[in-house]
């Protein structure tokens, strides 16, 4: 795997509030090793093992994305579904931000069909097809592609399973994790204090609540992906 240096600042994850954990009674005592101080009853993240974490995460999506491998960002929680929408599109990854379809990649064929079908619809509405059938049927239709384009909106172009799943909260996206367990599609995860750092094939330990901290994580393990596309681009 291709070492590089990615500019990760102690300094710049304080500024972030990466560093903060769950409070001490909410917590995982696998984190042990991850978690450096106690301060007014919450527990605070090592930002030094983080950084090694985030930059081992970096070296692997570079790999991967200049290999042309595929991505999927995941994050659910209200505070995270901007950020990972917009991280997802500048990187070209797809994502889920809304509710996880349960079973959107142990049962892929159930998937792909319900992509055609949204597919389907979208190109008829950007024709004008949809407008020219009655009433009713033009409303129930447009009913069913306003729903698709709220849960299957951010993996409209996904044609196969991804290489690389990264998972913004463990908790909120327990099902989404365990379905990648099942299929062995590698995983990065945000922990926080009180996850299972053994559950993803690699866990940067950081605070999963916070905008700016996802979205710190989330501008790096981008800026990597985007640096390996741009490096597949140069080096065909």
């Amino acid at each position: 795997m291709t070492r590089r240096y990615w500019n990760i600042n102690l300094k710049e994850m304080m500024k972030a509030g990466v560093h903060f954990g769950h409070g001490t009674r909410k917590w995982n005592p696998k984190m042990a090793p991850y978690i450096s101080a106690k301060r007014k009853g919450s527990h605070i993240t090592n930002l030094t093992r983080t950084a090694r974490f985030l930059s081992e995460a970096c070296n692997l999506v570079f790999d991967a994305a200049s290999r042309r491998k595929e991505f999927l960002i995941v994050g659910t929680k209200k505070k995270a579904a901007d950020s990972v929408a917009r991280a997802a599109i500048k990187a070209r990854c797809h994502y889920v931000n809304k509710k996880w379809p349960g079973g959107m990649l142990t049962n892929w064929s159930t998937t792909e069909t319900r992509l055609r079908k949204f597919r389907d619809l979208r190109t008829k509405q950007k024709a004008g097809r949809l407008n020219r059938l009655p009433k009713r049927d033009a409303a129930m239709l447009k009913r069913q592609l306003s729903h698709l384009q709220t849960y299957l909106g951010g993996i409209k172009y996904m044609t196969r399973l991804p290489d690389i799943v990264i998972v913004v909260d463990q908790h909120e996206e327990y099902t989404a994790l365990r379905e990648c367990i099942t299929l062995g599609i590698p995983t990065i995860c945000l922990i926080d204090t009180n996850c299972d750092p053994d559950l993803a094939d690699l866990s940067i330990p950081a605070n999963d609540d916070a905008i700016s901290s996802i979205r710190f994580i989330l501008n790096k393990l981008v800026f990597a992906i985007c640096e390996g596309r741009s490096s597949s681009i140069r080096n065909p």
